[in-house]
């Protein structure tokens, strides 16, 4: 593994990458490029993807060679997840993504302080490792995941810090989604600035 490379943002550990619909959010039911980092410390017991927690593993790619699987994938967009990406200097990638007039998007619990070059920009913050300063005013979408009745309280205490027109998403857990999806709408009816986000993808069974 090329350390150097990595801190430069010039080389990544990718977990994997694949052309699909998005499944969650504001741009859900929208195809996108999927890139997920490898690399994760905050440590989400309900994760569903825990494989991309270890950086240890996962091949090390270039950022060129991130940008021509987006390319020849034939996506107008890409989205960087995780793991969790904002462990990385995500600058020189972005950077060549819009060179590229690909838009660029990041889902991020903000653990870290944000690098890199945005068109959109989900945060979905953990309790685990709360937001790093600074990212709740760029944040163009903010996702709150239901696991149990204190998140509602959680919710309302990150919307207070981001902007007027952040878009406000709460998300059921997926493994006790049937419990909060009824509280979930009920809390929407009451406080209709929210939306609800469902994985979608995984009702279809695609990526």
């Amino acid at each position: 593994m090329t350390t150097d490379k990595i801190t430069s943002g010039l080389e990544l550990p990718i977990m994997e990458s694949y052309f699909t619909i998005q499944g969650e959010g504001y741009h859900s039911g929208k195809p996108a490029f999927f890139i997920r980092t490898g690399g994760c410390d905050v440590g989400c017991h309900w994760c569903d993807t825990k494989d991309s927690w270890p950086i240890e593993g996962h091949p090390v790619l270039s950022i060129e060679k991130i940008v021509e699987a987006t390319l020849q994938s034939g996506a107008e967009s890409a989205v960087i997840t995780g793991g969790e990406p904002v462990m990385y200097n995500l600058a020189p990638l972005t950077e060549l993504f819009l060179s590229k007039n690909i838009k660029v998007h990041i889902e991020t619990s903000g653990a870290y302080e944000l690098t890199g070059f945005w068109d959109w920009i989900c945060l979905s913050p953990k309790k685990t490792v709360p937001p790093h300063d600074g990212i709740h005013e760029r944040a163009n979408e903010l996702k709150i995941i239901v696991h149990n009745n204190d998140d509602f309280e959680w919710a309302e205490e990150h919307a207070k810090k981001v902007g007027k027109a952040c878009k406000l998403f709460l998300q059921p857990e997926w493994g006790v989604a049937e419990e909060m999806i009824p509280k979930i709408i009920d809390y929407i009816k009451a406080n209709q600035e929210w939306a609800i986000s469902l994985q979608s993808h995984k009702y279809l069974g695609i990526p």
